[in-house]
């Protein structure tokens, strides 16, 4: 188990750069589309857009396995509410990613007569759960910290309403600002979010805002690879 989760570490990377290429297909697809450009082009761009997705997939066999790891770790944090947020979680980007390689079998031919379209309404559901446990962690971590940092400053009592609205404002800037770990985390999962929104209909936006988002969620994930002090922890 600990070697798969060795190699699942390894594949993150290029996942990661494979998601940022199949959301960049996406972003030039839609732009292209709107321009009335060549029908091939865009039968190009999606057919690759679609082998970097079944790549991608490939690269995710196993994952899930290193998501239930994550979700053991998380167990023992003292925060409660970091507990739940992480737990959860974890257990469900394990089911998400199940899904994932269940999918990967049926594309394959693996499993043909899989119902792909419900398997993959499925992942997609889990996918949103985890997105907006992992925006609830970065509100509340936003939370601690404004507090802290707003106790340390021993605000007057006597300010108004206006000016202790703007110094909160404020106050979040400059706490998001010296945290970068924490600003890339919520950027990141506020554009991911996105995504199953779109794919499950429940806040249809196109597929130029999807790769957009995509794109840029892509982006700020390989940064993190790159520089892991600029991943949130735990």
């Amino acid at each position: 188990m600990d070697s798969w989760v060795r190699f699942s570490a390894q594949s993150q990377a290029k996942e990661r750069v494979l998601r940022a290429a199949q959301y960049a297909c996406a972003l030039l697809g839609s732009t292209l589309q709107k321009g009335d450009s060549a029908s091939e082009l865009l039968h190009t761009l999606g057919s690759l857009e679609a082998h970097m997705s079944l790549s991608r997939k490939l690269l995710r066999l196993g994952s899930s396995v290193e998501a239930l790891q994550a979700a053991q770790r998380a167990v023992h944090l003292s925060d409660g509410v970091l507990r739940l947020c992480l737990t959860v979680g974890h257990l469900n980007r394990a089911l998400y990613l199940a899904c994932d390689n269940v999918l990967w079998a049926a594309k394959t031919g693996v499993v043909p007569q899989l119902d792909q379209n419900k398997w993959s309404q499925r992942a997609f559901r889990y996918y949103l759960f985890v997105l907006i446990l992992n925006l609830t962690r970065d509100v509340y971590e936003l939370h601690l910290l404004v507090e802290r940092e707003e106790r340390s400053l021993a605000s007057k009592s006597s300010s108004s309403c206006s000016s202790l609205l703007g110094r909160r404002v404020r106050l979040v800037a400059a706490v998001l600002r010296s945290n970068p770990p924490l600003l890339l985390d919520l950027l990141k999962n506020s554009c991911d979010i996105f995504i199953p929104l779109e794919r499950l209909g429940l806040y249809p936006t196109g597929r130029g805002f999807v790769g957009a988002c995509g794109l840029a969620s892509s982006v700020l994930s390989i940064v993190t690879l790159v520089h892991p002090w600029l991943k949130l922890k735990p």
